[in-house]
């Protein structure tokens, strides 16, 4: 906790004097002599008069004094709240392998259905935004709470070519920095670090990227290196690794792919249809880094139920965001239940005063 006023602390010596004060007024009452009739009677009435009846509502009196001081000195604590307000980025892979039907009728329409019952089952207040990618990455719809404008992002993706994991982690970030300034933008042509970075020092940032791949990267940066973009800004990325292991089966995405869809509509698509002939497995190793280094999991899913299942425990209700916050009024608010309660303790035992 620190102080936004710490001049206001001067203020804490007004607590010696009144303590003299009252001290100075304790003997002055003792100067005065009254004569008793009987001494038997002074004694009585001192035996039932404690230390504690005589001075509490005085003590009350300097600690809620005390605590006004404070509440001048206008102190802010950091904390973590939850938040609602979090931007989670859907990161699709929609290079060719998810056109594989080992996970039926094919991976791309399985990552389909699960994101679109994740979308469907979002809290409210959260956004969430969908990023596609193969050869390059395309943010293909803004964070919004408009889930029908999300589910038709997801309906129409379509496949192109190549796997491009540590392109569509920058783009996540970017179309996260559009969102909250707090989060700066991806610029490649700086330096190589991230030294120069805005940090969140240790705490995370409420936003998450959720990224789906079946495959290797073989296109755009490294991988780990957007990863470490995302960590410096506390970024968490939960990567799911898609598809049966050894899959030889065919491939198959029908007629999808059409000029003017979501996707890459145009851009070096690759034939339809039937086929398999090339080596398609997952890279877990590096997705399993992705998620250790910022803070998030790796979920491997074989089937189309795993997958519905992966998104349906996603720790979006972790999501937290560190805020600084002006705690005065809780020190206002003691300081005047401590004087309430010294008043009404004066009033009470005013009599054995």
């Amino acid at each position: 906790m620190s102080l936004l006023w710490p001049g206001f602390l001067i203020l804490f010596l007004i607590i010696p004097l009144a303590v003299a004060v009252y001290v100075f007024l304790l003997r002055r009452r003792r100067r005065f002599a009254v004569r008793y009739s009987s001494l038997s009677l002074v004694r009585e009435a001192a035996a039932h008069q404690s230390w504690l009846r005589r001075h509490l509502p005085f003590i009350l009196f300097l600690l809620a004094l005390s605590s006004l001081v404070m509440a001048l000195g206008r102190p802010v604590a950091t904390v973590t709240i939850p938040s609602n307000r979090a931007t989670i980025l859907l990161a699709i892979d929609v290079s060719r392998s998810m056109c594989s039907t080992d996970i039926a009728p094919n991976r791309l329409e399985a990552a389909k259905d699960a994101a679109q019952s994740f979308i469907q089952n979002h809290k409210s207040g959260r956004q969430i935004g969908i990023v596609a990618f193969a050869g390059f990455a395309e943010l293909i719809q803004p964070p919004t709470n408009d889930t029908k404008l999300l589910m038709n992002a997801v309906e129409n993706l379509t496949t192109a070519r190549r796997t491009a994991i540590g392109s569509a982690i920058l783009r996540s970030i970017d179309a996260i920095a559009e969102v909250d300034d707090r989060i700066a933008p991806i610029d490649l042509s700086a330096s190589s670090g991230t030294d120069q970075l805005p940090a969140f020092g240790e705490a995370l940032a409420p936003h998450i990227i959720v990224l789906l791949t079946d495959g290797a990267s073989n296109a755009g940066p490294f991988p780990m290196t957007a990863a470490q973009q995302a960590a410096a800004r506390g970024v968490r990325v939960y990567t799911i690794g898609f598809g049966t292991t050894n899959n030889s089966s065919p491939m198959n995405c029908g007629d999808q792919i059409s000029e003017g869809q979501f996707g890459f509509p145009g851009f070096g698509l690759e034939p339809r249809g039937g086929g398999g002939g090339f080596r398609r497995e997952i890279d877990e190793e590096t997705l399993k880094q992705i998620a250790d280094l910022t803070g998030g999991t790796y979920y491997a899913a074989t089937s189309a139920g795993e997958l519905e299942n992966v998104f349906r425990n996603l720790p979006t209700y972790l999501v937290a965001t560190r805020e600084t916050i002006e705690v005065s009024v809780f020190f206002t608010a003691i300081a005047a239940f401590l004087i309430i309660m010294a008043m009404i303790l004066s009033i009470l035992w005013r009599p054995l005063s």
